[in-house]
């Protein structure tokens, strides 16, 4: 058992032993780090102006520090504005308390004792939290472990994590605000951002041409967004991607973000003498509010019901600038960057966000038919009768029912399975970049959840992933929580973590020889692509990772390679009917 790169979450904020020092010579500024569980890490560094005030909603301006500027990289930046304390614990671990709208600030760890030509691979993180909370400090994805198991596997990386703009302040929409191409201030953000990343990182000793973004949840979408990015008329600042537990969402062509920014305008005042959201007067009403005001005003006005998209009101919006047209066109028009990438889900993905009351059919209806409030009835129950419910059997020992699990199951395939498999099948059928899909199915997390929520059985849910790939279990040992890691969970952590950081070396997942990564992970596979780099043992068949749990391995979704726990979820039926264009536009995206 490798316990030397356990570390205490108290330790991510202490054992610093030196002050590294970076000196860009492109940038003309000293930038002052320190040393953290034995690696060099430089907080805040700001790649953005301020932007409150008349930049409120504004394209981001890139912070330029005077010349011969000392910028203090040994303490975090604050985190962009939004509700203070701890969310969705313990799912994540942050309490924040530090917020400002001068938030545009970047965490990078890298390797202790980089020489100067040494040019490694960047792996750029994006925070979840839908697009509502989160930061670049989050515990449950500080980036020690990582960089630590990337040295030990011999292929070391750089981890960039960003802040960007968030609700109200990153996703405001309206009419006048498309005219001045401010809307999707939070993508503007992270575009930026990885810009920054492309032309200084060399300084650091990175290599600019291997840059590969990451992102759980909101993040992950905020990767497949970044990829569909100005319609692919620009080139991308990366090279590869991957997308945790979403990379597309429902309800982006909705008016879940106009309906939202309308509550906010009413609630500070900001209605137009002409009755409209989308009046400029409006606009220039909001940015002359302090920001407080308005943080209060987006915390009084949110709703996080089944029937408001479980609270991911602030999403996304076609612009027709940064997103030309809905993210479903653009992949079918193959309207998107070139670049490899991983996407996948956990096998319980939202049985954390589903209603644990839900028991009977009719209750299965009405969660569903509220999350996709534009599908008509009869589509709802076409959808829930390729979920029998004689499908799904409770295990032991839980008080769920049947039903709660067949409930979770269509609404984990609607959001993290099936628009991940359309957005791969575009990927492959438009740019011929390989593609690597996953269904991640182990956990630490089940014991803490029955011990906070007195809920037993919610099995491998969202985040279960970040205490493997993030190389540092100890993070959820903290609280009081259940801590009862086996050798099976460190195991994993070594295998998954060392594939998450060889991806950005070499384009793919595993190596075949000597090393730790997750075994035989080739790319997937499509029955409408003739792939002829990669025919596999049966060609013409979708291939998914199953990582962790009692059957770890590369499987088909159906047909003679694949095995009966695969096989049995029906991917290929269910999403062949969920990605049908007449059923997407009930999705809204």
């Amino acid at each position: 058992m490798k316990l030397p790169k356990l570390f205490a979450l108290a330790a991510l904020a202490g054992a610093v032993t030196a002050s590294p020092t970076v000196h860009p010579a492109d940038l003309n500024v000293t930038i002052q780090g320190l040393m953290r569980n034995g690696i060099e890490v430089f907080l805040g560094i700001p790649y953005a102006e301020d932007t409150s005030g008349a930049n409120r909603f504004k394209p981001p301006v890139p912070y330029v520090p005077p010349p011969g500027a000392t910028i203090d990289a040994t303490k975090a930046g604050p985190a962009c504005p939004q509700m203070h304390g701890m969310w969705n614990a313990p799912l994540t671990l942050s309490n924040i308390s530090d917020t400002s709208e001068d938030c545009l600030n970047l965490n990078i760890a890298r390797p202790s004792g980089l020489g100067e030509t040494k040019k490694l691979p960047v792996m750029v993180w994006i925070h979840g939290g839908s697009f509502w909370v989160g930061s670049n400090t989050e515990p449950t994805h500080q980036p020690d472990g990582l960089v630590l198991e990337s040295i030990d596997s011999g292929f070391p990386v750089i981890h960039v994590a960003m802040n960007y703009r968030l609700g109200f302040f990153g996703f405001a929409q309206s009419e006048a605000l498309e005219k001045e191409k401010s809307e999707n201030a939070g993508l503007r953000d992270q575009r930026l951002a990885i810009e920054w990343v492309r032309d200084h990182i060399a300084e650091f000793g990175g290599d600019p041409n291997r840059i590969t973004i990451f992102g759980q949840s909101s993040g992950g979408l905020a990767v497949g967004m970044q990829l569909l990015a100005y319609g692919g008329t620009k080139p991308l600042p990366f090279k590869q991607g991957i997308c945790e537990s979403q990379a597309l969402e429902p309800g982006i062509t909705g008016n879940f973000s106009i309906d939202a920014m309308t509550k906010v305008v009413d609630y500070v005042g900001c209605n137009s003498t002409s009755g409209s959201v989308h009046s400029p007067e409006v606009i220039t009403c909001l940015r002359l509010k302090d920001t407080e005001t308005l943080r209060q005003a987006m915390l009084e006005t949110y709703v996080g019901d089944i029937a408001h998209n479980i609270g991911d009101i602030w999403l996304p919006v076609v612009d027709g600038d940064f997103l030309p047209a809905a993210p479903s066109q653009l992949i079918a028009e193959g309207r998107f960057g070139d670049a490899t990438y991983i996407m996948g889900w956990t096998q319980g993905d939202v049985n954390f966000f589903t209603n644990i009351s839900i028991t009977t059919a009719r209750d299965t209806f009405n969660f569903i038919q509220g999350y996709l409030p534009e599908m008509p009835a009869d589509k709802v129950w076409m959808l829930l009768g390729l979920y029998p419910v004689s499908e799904f059997t409770p295990p032991p020992g839980t008080n769920l029912t049947a039903e709660f699990y067949r409930a979770a199951r269509i609404f984990r395939d609607i959001l993290m399975v099936c628009e991940p498999i359309l957005l791969a099948e575009g990927i492959r059928a438009h740019k011929d970049s390989p593609v690597y899909l996953y269904n991640w199915n182990q956990t630490i997390l089940d014991p803490i959840l029955e011990a906070v929520y007195n809920v037993s059985g919610m099995g491998v849910v969202h985040t279960s992933e970040f205490a493997y790939i993030y190389g540092n279990l100890s993070h959820y040992n903290v609280s009081g929580y259940p801590f009862n890691p086996t050798q099976e969970d460190y195991d994993l952590r070594d295998r998954a973590s060392a594939s998450w950081s060889v991806f950005p070396w070499f384009g793919s997942p595993w190596l075949q020889t000597g090393n730790t990564t997750l075994q035989g992970w080739n790319k997937a596979l499509f029955q409408t692509h003739n792939d002829t780099a990669w025919l596999g043992p049966f060609p013409g068949y979708t291939y998914v990772m199953t990582i962790g749990g009692p059957r770890e391995g590369y499987f088909a979704l159906d047909g003679p390679d694949s095995i009966p726990e695969v096989s049995e979820q029906r991917l290929r039926e269910r999403c062949t009917f969920i990605n049908d264009p007449n059923i997407v536009q009930y999705l809204q995206y």
